[in-house]
This record gives structure tokens, C-alpha cells and sequence, in this order.
């Protein structure tokens, strides 16, 4: 538990020496003014967190200080910090009693799906499943490559199609393969698309469709992959693919090299989803399962609570 909760420590290292470490550094023993809220919310914001959950805390610490008397902005703190954890889920367990469970994986270019899933893969691997990998992104022959150069890695069998072919293809072909396999777990990559091109949009909803028509029941998941330095368009994003294939859940790639970090708390407020996983590093077991009190206590670091 000790190496788990210093490697969130070590991944968010960025995010408590900037925005919310300089929250510690003006919140210190002095009364808590008008002025004091005006830099908290601007902080706040200035962190990812968003303005109407920055808003939502606000307003609650401002209601919280008259019930309990808060005269010092060194106390505000402890308060702060309460309401940044309340805002946080606790992650469901990763259980499905479907034989292959199958888990599209979608999200925007650049955000790390690929490296997301050989990650992925390698976590549940070590959890004794067998898994098989969909190479859907045929759009970019580089992302069929990099997911064949990790299924050969990890040891685990790949479906993929021709460059610029049929992605729904594929994704069929990758749940019947599944089964012929015996497989646990078929993590399928979709192309990264801009959640406002309506078009791409449209494209990943037939891939979620065919997935469907080729298992009842299918995808049993759909995981979203946020790169963590995006910043507040991180909500339109996680919003969007959610209305399109009813993401259920997202994955924080790249937490390590945020400076910020705070969109975490505005998706899960605002959007209710859960975050599953979160990345910490560049090496495969650098993802780890989403610890709200560990990302907490990795955020504010510099606190001294």
C-alpha cells in the first residue's frame, strides 16, 4: 500500500507545486476576507476544477465557515480539502459476468488510447485474464503498428484490419474472435476523433452498434481516455462522447504531466461518471486504479493539514 500511495505522490507532483499548492501558500494564518474568496475561486478555476463546480465549492465552504465559526483562513483549508473529497466517487469494481466482456475504448486524438490499453492489458493480465486486443483505429496505420508491437510485447492475440478499411468490421470480427479464443476481456481502440466533428461522431456510433449486433448485451464498457493536461475542455469532451456511445467510465491518461488536474473533480460532478484508472507514469505499471484519497493527498501535497 506504502509504494502505491507514494507513487500517486511522486504522479501528482506537478499538480501540488502549482495551481493547488499555491492555494497552502495564500491561505495562511490570516482572517478570510472578501479578497480571500476572490483568490480561492480564481485558483480554483485557474486548476482545471471549472467554474460552476468551483461555484458549487465555493459556495458551500462560504456556508460551511458560518456554521462552524471559520475566522482563519489556515482552517478554510481543512475545509477545502473535505469538500475537494466529497466531490470525488468512489470507483466501482471492474467485475462483468459476461464471457468475453468486451471494452471499447474511445476518446480524442492524442490522449493516449493505445498506450492506455497495452497498460490496460498488462493490469489484467496480472490479474490472471486472458485478454485480446480490436485494432479499430484504421484510419492511422502508425496505431494498428503500435497496438501489434504491444500485443506481441504482452503476449496476447490481436484482430485488426486493412489501413482506411471497415472499423466496424474489425470491431465484429474482434467480439467473434473473443469467443473463439476464449478470451476474458476484448479491448477494442477506436480512431482518436474531435468530439465536435459530427461525422467521426457518427462513425464511432456505428462501431458501438456493430459491437452490439455481434454480442447481445455489447460493449459491456466503454471507457473514455482523457489526456489530464487538456484543461476545462476536458467537460465538452467527456460530455460529447457520453451522449454519443454512453461512455461508462473515464481513464485519466497522463496525470503525471498535468500542472493541474482539477477536471477530475468538474467530470465527476457534473457528468457523474466514475474515474477507473489513472495514468502515473510512462511504464506499463504506471496505471493504476483511480484512489480518491490518494489523489487528494497527491494534489495537495504541499499542505500542511
Amino acid at each position: 500500500m506504502s509504494n502505491v500511495l507514494s507513487k500517486w505522490k511522486t504522479g501528482l507532483e506537478k499538480s501540488s507545486k502549482t495551481k493547488f499548492g499555491q492555494i497552502a501558500t495564500f491561505l495562511g494564518a490570516t482572517e478570510i476576507t472578501p479578497e480571500t474568496w476572490d483568490d480561492l475561486e480564481a485558483l480554483l478555476i485557474q486548476a482545471d476544477i471549472g467554474v460552476d463546480t468551483t461555484q458549487f465549492v465555493i459556495n458551500n465552504l462560504r456556508e460551511r465557515i458560518k456554521q462552524e465559526g471559520i475566522t482563519k483562513s489556515s482552517n478554510l483549508l481543512l475545509a477545502l480539502r473535505d469538500e475537494l473529497r466529497n466531490l470525488l466517487i468512489d470507483p466501482p469494481n471492474i467485475e462483468f459476468s459476461d464471457h468475453p466482456s468486451i471494452i471499447l475504448i474511445v476518446g480524442v486524438n492524442g490522449s493516449g488510447k493505445t498506450t492506455t490499453i497495452a497498460k490496460l492489458s498488462y493490469l489484467f493480465i496480472n490479474q490472471g485474464k486472458k485478454v485480446l486486443l480490436g485494432a479499430a483505429d484504421t484510419f492511422r496505420a502508425a496505431a494498428v503498428d503500435q497496438l501489434q508491437i504491444w500485443a506481441e510485447r504482452l503476449g496476447v492475440g490481436i484482430v485488426s484490419g486493412q489501413p482506411g478499411g471497415d472499423a466496424g468490421a474489425v470491431a465484429f470480427d474482434s467480439v467473434k474472435s473473443g469467443f473463439a479464443r476464449d478470451v476474458d476481456f476484448v479491448i477494442i481502440d477506436t480512431a482518436g476523433r474531435l468530439h465536435t466533428r459530427f461525422n467521426l461522431m457518427e462513425e464511432l456510433k456505428k462501431v458501438y452498434r456493430v459491437v452490439g449486433k455481434a454480442q447481445t448485451g455489447s460493449p459491456q464498457a466503454v471507457w473514455l481516455v482523457m489526456d489530464s493536461t487538456t484543461g476545462q475542455n476536458a467537460l465538452q469532451q467527456a460530455q460529447a462522447f457520453t451522449e454519443a456511445v454512453n461512455v461508462t467510465g473515464v481513464i485519466l491518461a497522463k496525470l503525471d504531466s498535468s500542472a493541474r488536474g482539477g477536471m477530475a473533480f468538474a467530470i465527476q460532478r457534473e457528468l457523474n461518471l466514475p474515474i477507473l484508472y489513472a495514468g502515473l507514469g510512462e511504464a506499463l505499471q504506471d496505471l493504476q486504479p483511480f484512489n480518491p484519497d490518494a489523489f487528494i493527498d497527491g494534489i495537495l501535497a504541499g499542505w500542511d493539514l
